[in-house]
């Protein structure tokens, strides 16, 4: 029965062949999308993973006892033009020290190992701008096992053991981390995107992009599937059994589907490298790192075909009760209210977490996920019972033959009217609640990169400062240097204030008394503020030399303390200007990490980087959403017209041949799809923007900020479309409607 029905599936001439072309190709665009996505999310946690090892050391990790020498272990961060470096100092105490991963031997002191992107950085960057942080010589390469990314900047490099032992965290470790620490503090590197929104937002986006996927694939296996109806029920006159049918029926949908699968696979490889080079989280991932599990690939190579399968029995209920099941059709039962239910209760499940938000990561990941694909899912379901209020509200009000014959067919069979549309509801949706999402983050987290002025600024300060001893004098040579060099502005040195003087003025403990600034140099930085009328010494807050807003208007109140005895005092913080150039800021931080090593040379830009990386990656991810979902439900929007006037194309004939023009059935058609299309859609964004909202204050607390006029431009866009694939299939009704059509349908 098998073979025959293989024979059989390929047996109807050009028309066979090409709805199992399109179908295979349907289906190999959808598989490959959603391969695609899935290693995504793995390369995500692969690329976590391998950056682990930058936790030894941390105070929150627990060192198991080991028989080996310990290693000496200094880890810090460091910047370079609003890129993000990683450095670790190490020092062996004997042979068997262990050796991060990426490395096959530790550097000798005044020697260091530096990540691909970092070498290169090194060759195209004046020495004084960056390579003179790292003394000694680069020895060799940091392999990829140690590198979370191929835009990593690493590095690993050589010290003696009292110079190790300098640093502010430095401690002996026996071990290479394999896992976070129970406690993640300022020390603690490698923790990637674990526990952070972007993590529950990639979750539930990869969630969402597989409902337009499904649906296109649906789609897809649906076409023509009225004249297989019809071919199966006169099968059925002449003896097929109903399993018979069945079985041919799954035959012909799962040649396709496996086709498309196959052919899915191979475009999820040759999508590969080009999904590689999309920073979903700031960075590229390797291409090594995009792979499947055991249970991905199974899935997809067992799941779809047997859909598709499903879906031809399904669609071939009626023919399986009689052989007369497609001649003797009937209204279909019209849906009921609880269609809304899912929808709602989704809704309601998104709400309750409003104020009762998971506290762990795994919480709220399945929190949140259940809540939008239960959303997602409501949608689907409440959709036909959408359609069919809609159509039987316009039915009421108009007097038109084709809006009466396009709505009274939507009020008899909603479900076949909001099928052709579920994709693009769906992708709306997803479109909606993604950009909402990733707009608030921006709008909220945006104002990290300080003031145009701020930007400007270099200031050298402790990695603890409330609590860490001062720097002490700064030699006179370490001023002329910095004064020196080229886009040099002023300077101001932000002196220990041991009497307290302004303590009362400025907070309590912990906070320190205020810095004692000379006002000869307060005035070389105004971006910081200015002194009073008269004033030697300003007392200036710790706090707004590391601020994001400038200062200038800022009148600071004079301390009581000659200029000569402040000048005498410790130095806490050097404070630079500049005309802003990468050049001038980069040699000003080199100049001072050479200086005082186990200081930081920031700058207001350093301090949001991490966020701003993570805000493109988002950015990213969203163009990704709407390159994405918006094309798929496009494709699924034209196959299903498509299907549906080749479905019905004898109806169609036969009114032609009782008078009816043809403008009038392109009207049908275009008022058939059109209709369930805007009314479903305009709750889809709603329900979007409501969906999004909850998230928002419940992971973030952020009130939603509405989307930029880009997203506005490219719904109206997508809509706009999505009509014009409607009218674009319309004068496909003359040519299937035709006389023959009426005999032979």
């Amino acid at each position: 029965m098998i073979a025959f029905s293989l024979r059989l599936a390929v047996s109807g001439g050009r028309e066979a062949l090409a709805r199992l072309a399109m179908i295979a190709a349907a289906v190999a665009i959808g598989v490959g999308l959603l391969l695609s996505t899935f290693a995504s999310v793995n390369a995500i946690g692969r690329a976590n993973e391998r950056q682990l090892w930058m936790n030894s050391g941390t105070k929150g990790r627990t060192e198991a006892p080991a028989a080996v020498d310990p290693l000496w272990w200094y880890a810090h961060g460091d910047f370079y033009d609003g890129k993000e470096l990683f450095e670790v100092e190490v020092a062996p105490t004997g042979p068997t020290s262990p050796v991060p991963p990426g490395l096959t031997r530790l550097p000798a002191p005044g020697e260091y190992y530096a990540s691909p992107a970092l070498e290169k950085l090194l060759r195209d960057v004046p020495a004084v701008q960056l390579g003179d942080r790292f003394p000694g010589r680069l020895a060799g390469t940091l392999g990829d096992a140690a590198l979370p990314s191929p835009d990593s900047l690493s590095v690993v490099i050589g010290r003696t053991a009292d110079e190790v032992r300098a640093g502010p965290h430095a401690r002996q470790i026996t071990t290479i981390a394999t896992a976070l620490p129970a406690e993640c503090d300022n020390d603690c590197y490698g923790h990637g995107e674990r526990g952070d929104a972007m993590t529950l937002i990639l979750t539930v986006v990869a969630g969402a992009l597989i409902f337009p996927v499904l649906i296109f694939i649906g789609t897809a296996t649906r076409l023509s599937a009225a004249t297989r109806e019809q071919r199966f029920a006169a099968m059925r006159l002449v003896g097929a059994t109903p399993r018979q049918v069945s079985v041919v029926s799954a035959v012909e949908s799962t040649v396709a589907s496996v086709a498309g699968t196959v052919l899915g696979f191979g475009l999820f490889a040759a999508l590969r490298p080009v999904v590689a080079t999309v920073p979903f989280t700031g960075s590229r991932f390797f291409p090594s790192d995009l792979t499947l599990t055991a249970v991905q690939a199974l899935g997809a190579v067992v799941g779809v075909p047997v859909a598709a399968a499903l879906a031809a029995r399904f669609a071939l209920r009626r023919v399986t009760i009689s052989p007369l099941g497609v001649s003797r059709r009937v209204t279909p039962k019209p849906p009921g209210a609880w269609r809304m239910v899912p929808l709602l209760a989704g809704l309601g499940e998104l709400g309750y977490f409003v104020d009762h938000r998971p506290a762990t990561t795994n919480g709220q990941s399945a929190a949140y996920l259940t809540g939008f694909l239960l959303v997602m899912l409501g949608l689907v379901i409440a959709g036909p019972w959408l359609t069919m209020v809609a159509a039987r509200a316009v039915a009421r009000r108009t007097s038109r033959p084709a809006a009466l014959i396009a709505v009274r067919r939507l009020a008899d069979d909603p479900k076949a009217g909001f099928r052709s549309v579920a994709g693009l509801v769906l992708a709306l949706f997803v479109v909606t609640s993604t950009v909402s999402i990733i707009g608030t983050i921006n709008a909220n987290r945006g104002a990290l990169s300080g003031d145009p002025e701020v930007r400007k600024a270099v200031v050298h300060t402790p990695s603890d400062l409330f609590r860490s001893d001062p720097m002490g004098t700064v030699p006179d040579s370490v001023l002329a240097s910095a004064r020196a060099v080229p886009g040099f502005r002023g300077l101001a040195l932000a002196h220990d204030n041991p009497a307290g003087f302004g303590r009362e003025y400025h907070g309590p403990d912990p906070m320190p008394a205020p810095a004692l600034v000379l006002c000869s140099e307060l005035a070389q930085t105004p971006v910081v503020g200015h002194c009073a009328p008269g004033a030697a010494v300003a007392l200036v807050p710790l706090w707004q030399f590391v601020d994001l807003r400038e200062a200038s208007s800022r009148e600071w109140p004079a301390a009581p303390v000659s200029a000569q005895e402040a000048a005498a005092l410790p130095v806490r913080m050097i404070y630079t200007t500049t005309d802003g150039s990468s050049a001038a800021m980069e040699q000003l931080r080199t100049l001072f990490t050479v200086a005082y090593p186990t200081y930081e040379a920031r700058m207001a830009g350093d301090w949001g980087t991490a966020s701003q990386k993570q805000l493109q990656g988002w950015r990213q991810l969203a163009n990704v959403v709407l390159l994405t979902t918006l094309p798929i439900a496009g494709c699924s929007l034209a196959v299903s017209v498509v299907a549906g006037l080749s479905d019905r194309r004898r109806p169609f004939a036969i009114l032609r041949l009782t008078g009816a023009p043809l403008r009038l059935l392109q009207r049908v058609i275009g008022l058939e799809s059109a209709l369930p299309l805007l009314v479903v859609a305009a709750i889809s964004i709603g329900t979007g923007f409501a969906a999004a909202a909850m998230f928002l204050k419940s992971q973030m607390e952020y009130d939603l900020v509405s989307p930029g006029a880009l997203y506005y431009g490219l719904t109206g866009f997508g809509l706009l479309a999505s009509l014009g694939i409607i009218a674009s299939t319309l004068p496909l009704l003359r040519r299937i409607t035709g006389p023959e059509a009426a005999r032979n349908g």
